[in-house]
């Protein structure tokens, strides 16, 4: 098995879903967490009123951050892009959300991590560069109970992304 600052990491790819052995999931998204959301249509449950009206109202969240969605597995909603933004990522913030995901694995006991490459899935981070960032999240702060990562590679670079981590 591979490892990345010792930690036992395996790769999968993010065209095949979450794997199902995962205690957490962490989801690339944007400020509004629009790309991140669950492309099934559901019945709205609330009165179009509300609705309209929590969408006025919403705050953006801060780039680099984590936003955790309870279930099973726990959703870790990576905010890595601003989409009015011209990139609508930044490296800053891909490195400040992995902080950030580890950070939340270690406070919610995660034993086991999915994590697609992030800036990847919907820009343009090299896969080297994002390597190098999590190599250096980990190495700052990697959570007690964490025992391996599944690193969710973009359709057509797994291959790329093993090569990368056997160097």
């Amino acid at each position: 098995m591979r490892t990345l600052a010792g930690l036992p990491v395996e790769v999968g790819c993010f065209e095949g879903g979450t794997p199902e052995t995962v205690d957490a999931v962490a989801i690339e998204d944007d400020t509004y967490f629009v790309i991140g959301a669950d492309p099934g249509f559901k019945e709205p449950t609330e009165h179009p009123i509300r609705i309209w009206t929590a969408a006025h109202e919403a705050e953006p969240a801060t780039p680099g951050s984590v936003q955790v969605r309870e279930g099973t597995p726990l959703r870790l909603h990576a905010v890595v892009h601003d989409l009015s933004e011209d990139p609508t990522w930044k490296e800053e913030w891909v490195g400040a959300a992995l902080s950030n995901i580890l950070h939340e694995s270690d406070r919610r006991a995660v034993h086991r991590l999915a994590l697609p490459v992030l800036g990847a899935v919907h820009g343009k981070l090299p896969l080297a560069r994002f390597v190098d960032l999590l190599r250096v999240a980990l190495e700052h702060s990697r959570p007690a109970g964490l025992e391996s990562l599944v690193l969710l590679a973009p359709k057509g670079a797994r291959q790329d992304l093993v090569r990368l981590l056997q160097s």
